[in-house]
């Protein structure tokens, strides 16, 4: 089996994938790629591919999911499968590119603890999910990669490609997942992926929101196991 590179979403680090990383490590080599050096989706995505074995199977949350597709659409035939979570393959509206600016600006004079707060992390869970543990986790990692993480990444959310050409060349084993809940990447995006993919599974998980990995680690390892084929 090939080895399994993951992509964390917007300031996650690898903790977001703990779970998986628990259930799966004993099986397959894993990979934990990092997205905080630069300020373009098509550089995060080089310097993954700077680093990753020679063939892999990828999966990304989020952000992680949209480097995901850079990084398939840069070096298709190093990508063995793929696996696109909680995540959407257009280009960002200009509504919400604007929206970023007062968030850099706050992040930028020492209030990124605000901003997770108060924009971020409200719309992460599930009304089902109970465990504030894991806003606190969201929260640590956040302030672990800092305020310079934080607008490098909403920079490259700003002017980040539309994908749909790239998915739709892809022929290889997909799986787009996504927490039922999720209000930061709904269902329609999902769909579309899964549409453009030929043969791609689309799966969606109950009581979980936009971090699946965390809320319903039981039925996320078990669907990433049969994309795996383990």
């Amino acid at each position: 089996m090939v080895p399994l590179v993951l992509i964390p979403g917007m300031m996650c680090d690898a903790r977001l994938f703990w779970p998986q990383i628990k259930t799966f490590s004993c099986r397959i080599p894993i990979h934990l790629a990092t997205i905080t050096d630069y300020d373009t989706v098509e550089q995060l995505a080089a310097n993954i591919l700077e680093n990753a074995p020679g063939r892999f199977a990828l999966a990304g949350l989020s952000l992680g999911g949209i480097v995901a597709m850079e990084v398939l659409r840069q070096d298709p035939e190093r990508v063995d499968r793929i696996a696109l979570l909680d995540t959407g393959p257009w280009a960002e509206q200009e509504a919400v590119r604007k929206g970023r600016e007062p968030q850099i600006e706050r992040a930028r004079q020492g209030r990124l603890a605000d901003v997770m707060r108060e924009d971020m992390m409200p719309n992460y869970l599930s009304p089902y999910t109970n465990a504030p543990a894991i806003l606190t986790l969201c929260l640590d990692m956040a302030m672990t990669l800092g305020p310079n993480v934080f607008v490098r990444q909403s920079r490259a959310l700003q002017t980040r490609p539309d994908q749909e050409k790239t998915l739709a060349r892809f022929e290889r084993p997909a799986l787009i997942l996504m927490g039922e809940d999720d209000r930061l990447c709904p269902f329609e995006r999902h769909a579309r992926m899964h549409a453009l993919i030929r043969g791609s599974r689309l799966a969606v998980v109950p009581k979980a929101g936009h971090l699946p990995t965390l809320e319903q680690p039981d039925s996320v390892n078990h669907l990433m196991k049969t994309w795996l084929d383990l």
